[in-house]
């Protein structure tokens, strides 16, 4: 390895640190911690912001009967109370209702102008209608990226009574908010509280105006209702004292005269940089409790965007302010209860430093590539620490013939060069791919690793999802022996190295990629399969033939579209040159427009003949998941490993993957918590409404024999002596086949046109 490798390899310590900042917040959790740093001692509360509000309308009948479904037994609901004509309380998301309901089609001449705390306010507003106008609004919902689907379901508005009556939630959480814009309308927030808590039981009741709520203290003082007092942002203005939330933030011990507690956006636990990454935490999850001042936290949401320290991961934001190892909040609020579920229950207080490669195997893709560039030196340890049981190499060839490890035989995919001096060495290769590109074997290695930049891969940049940019262009190249002798003293089970292109590289380049791969993993000691277990990857069933005649590596062949069966034949003819397969994920759960449709049975029937099964390719970003997934990746994870039974995963975050390996409840079985139980294939559609369902998805193939068979790769032919300056202009085989049939017709016409000439 050069010696700028072995300097880049070890600073990756100090630039994993700095990437990830809370990890120095963060002490290590004692091995089977039992206690919680709340105020009481007792685990976080989960609160439902409007019941299951991530995926059904906000305060709907499904939200709230989903939240206490897929949560937490002990989940507690959350009402935003809103005031009818006649005074009658209802759960409302929003003041404005033409933001959470259809009445704007119900009432179309509704609209209003109110001063809302100062501010002149269009929109439809409860105070204009009574209990029983409403009647006739549904409930829609109120985030606009979040599916519409159930938004035909006729969702009847709520009473806070109808809560309680339906769901008998083991607690009730009233939000109390704009007193003052109903008193302006003749109507009493303060009565309908007083008399609301005398008929269905309020476990906690927050506002963010504190003369409202410092005025109804004295009524609750003894009863078993907590009042907490709600921060807004830091530089918005109290409405009654027109103080900001920021100032009133320095005098917790006013706060304490009225209130048991405090709910805090998030951000004011942990602060993000304007670039999104994560600040150290503050004190004043200490500093409440000092006062003896419960605190909550809100804003949590699975589908928005959070810090870039969680790589996507919702489930380790919610750790990082529950099981830290020096705070935790006393409850959260959020729109997907089933994440805090999970972190508190079954993700809390575990031994992180258990190493396990037992299934389901952890197999990364392009290293831990959600959080540095593919295949680089960062993405591999960043792998290895993150707990994978596999780390992956995709082959490509130099211009000299050296492998090395890149994602794309493209340099444009994931590399700067564009931006070098070797932009001009573009050619089309319809044999790749159908638009032109700048190729590994279009650069010499060196040409490669003192000119070219790695590029973080960001597959989901079209909903303005990207990954870690401080990092986007660091970390260094391997070659295939680099990587091989990295890995060969980590606590890994073994390496997995993917082969394209075997047909292209031996008739167009004269490389044998087989035997560049087979030579290097002989240099590294690999073949006697001891230490450090290999699998071998590729589309082509001719490669893992070849691989098959001349080594005994573990051999996996990789399905490259969805199917929905595979014929028995086919599986035979699998087994004669394979020990394991890999499939997407849409050959397990497949799915139409974000919902899946079913599950199918191909997992099963290639482990009953012996073929483990490894899917691919699992992704934290939300919009990558169908909706029965809730934005959570875990929830998937859980799905193949419990549902479909599936052997391994193919990840771009192994972090996520080997945290689920050790989570508390994957060992209970039929007792494993509601919220660890898998998704059911096409069970989100069953809730949809006929008018508002996707469209069918059309049938998926079929494996069939003739989809496995290949003829046999060709022999290499003999390497054409060009040199790099040669190189630049090198035809391609599509452009050689071109040039020479023009030479061909100019030849035949140059012949007739003699022939016309001697007869003349």
């Amino acid at each position: 390895m050069a010696m700028g490798r072995r300097s880049s390899v070890g600073r990756v310590s100090s630039i994993l640190v700095a990437a990830f900042l809370f990890l120095q917040q963060v002490a290590v959790i004692a091995s089977n911690a039992s206690a919680w740093l709340t105020l009481t001692g007792n685990a976080p509360a989960i609160v439902a912001k409007g019941g299951f509000s991530g995926l059904f309308p906000d305060s709907s009948h499904d939200a709230y009967s989903f939240a206490l479904i897929a949560s937490s037994p002990d989940t507690i609901l959350w009402c935003d109370v809103r005031l009818t004509k006649d005074g009658l309380g209802i759960c409302l998301p929003d003041i404005k209702l033409d933001n959470c309901t259809d009445i704007s089609n119900i009432y179309p001449n509704g609209q209003n102008v109110y001063l809302v705390n100062g501010v002149n306010t269009t929109g439809w507003f409860s105070v204009d209608y009574s209990i029983q106008e409403l009647s006739t609004v549904a409930v829609t919902q109120s985030i606009y990226s979040r599916t519409f689907r159930f938004d035909f379901n006729n969702y009847a508005i709520l009473a806070v009574e109808d809560v309680v009556t339906n769901f008998e939630p083991p607690g009730l959480w009233l939000n109390i908010q704009h007193d003052i814009f109903y008193s302006q309308h003749n109507l009493s927030m303060t009565e309908y509280v007083l008399s609301v808590s005398k008929r269905v039981p309020v476990n906690y009741l927050s506002s963010p105006e504190l003369s409202f709520l410092s005025s109804i203290a004295a009524d609750f003082s003894n009863s078993d209702t907590k009042l907490v007092f709600r921060f807004l942002g830091k530089d918005t203005a109290e409405p009654s004292t027109s103080q900001t939330y920021g100032s009133l933030l320095n005098n917790l011990t006013y706060i304490k005269t009225f209130a048991s507690g405090i709910l805090v956006p998030k951000s004011y636990i942990w602060p993000v940089t304007s670039d999104n990454y994560l600040l150290p935490y503050t004190s004043i999850v200490k500093d409440a409790h000092k006062l003896g001042l419960e605190i909550y936290a809100a804003d949590f949401a699975n589908d928005n965007t959070f810090s870039y320290n969680y790589s996507y991961d919702p489930l380790a934001e919610y750790l990082s302010f529950v099981d830290n190892g020096v705070f935790s909040v006393d409850g959260v609020v959020t729109d997907f209860p089933i994440t805090p579920s999970e972190a508190i229950g079954c993700f809390s207080h575990i031994n992180k430093s258990v190493i396990s490669h037992g299934k389901p195997l952890i197999i990364s893709h392009n290293g831990a590539s959600g959080d540095y560039p593919d295949c680089t030196d960062l993405s591999y340890q960043k792998a290895v620490d993150d707990g994978a049981d596999f780390i992956d190499c995709s082959v490509q060839v130099t211009q000299d013939g050296i492998a090395i490890c890149m994602s794309s035989i493209d340099l444009i995919v994931d590399t700067t060069v564009t931006k070098s001096p070797f932009a001009s060495r573009l050619s089309s290769i319809p044999e790749i791919q159908n638009t032109p590109g700048i190729f590994t074997f279009n650069l010499t290695w060196d040409e490669i690793q003192k000119n070219l930049k790695p590029m973080i891969s960001n597959p989901e940049s079209t909903y303005q999802l990207v990954r870690n940019p401080r990092y986007a262009n660091a970390g260094s190249f391997m070659r295939l022996s680099d990587f091989l002798a990295y890995a060969k003293d980590k606590p890994l089970g073994g390496v997995l190295i993917s082969i394209k292109y075997a047909t292209f590289m031996a008739e167009q380049l004269g490389f044998s990629v087989i035997d560049l791969v087979i030579s290097a993993l002989s240099d590294a000691g690999c073949n006697n399969q001891t230490a450090l277990e290999v699998m071998i990857l590729s589309t082509n069933s001719s490669v893992l033939v070849e691989f098959r005649q001349k080594t005994k590596f573990k051999l996996v062949y990789k399905i490259d579209e969805s199917i929905r069966d595979a014929v028995a034949s086919s599986i035979v003819e699998i087994k004669e040159f394979a020990d394991a397969v890999a499939i997407d994920r849409q050959s397990v759960y497949p799915v139409t427009q974000q919902f899946t449709t079913r599950d199918t049975d191909i997992v099963s029937k290639l482990q009953n003949a012996g073929l483990p099964v490894y899917v691919y390719l699992f992704q934290n970003e939300f919009v990558a998941q169908p909706w029965d997934f809730f934005s959570d990746a875990t929830v998937e994870i859980n799905t193949y490993v419990q549902g479909a039974g599936v052997d391994g995963i193919i990840t771009d975050f192994p972090a996520t993957a080997s945290a689920y390996k050790r989570n508390s409840c994957r060992k209970m079985g039929k007792n494993a918590p509601s919220y660890m139980s898998p998704a059911q294939g096409g069970g989100l559609l069953q809730l949809v409404s006929p008018q508002s369902l996707p469209p069918a998805l059309s049938p998926m193939p079929v494996l069939d024999v003739s989809d496995v068979v290949e003829p046999p790769l060709p022999p290499v032919a003999p390497k054409l002596a060009l040199s790099p300056a040669a190189a630049d202009i090198a035809p391609s085989p599509s452009q050689l086949s071109s040039a020479l049939q023009l030479v061909s017709s100019l030849f035949v016409s140059l012949a007739l046109a003699c022939v016309s000439l001697l007869l003349v």
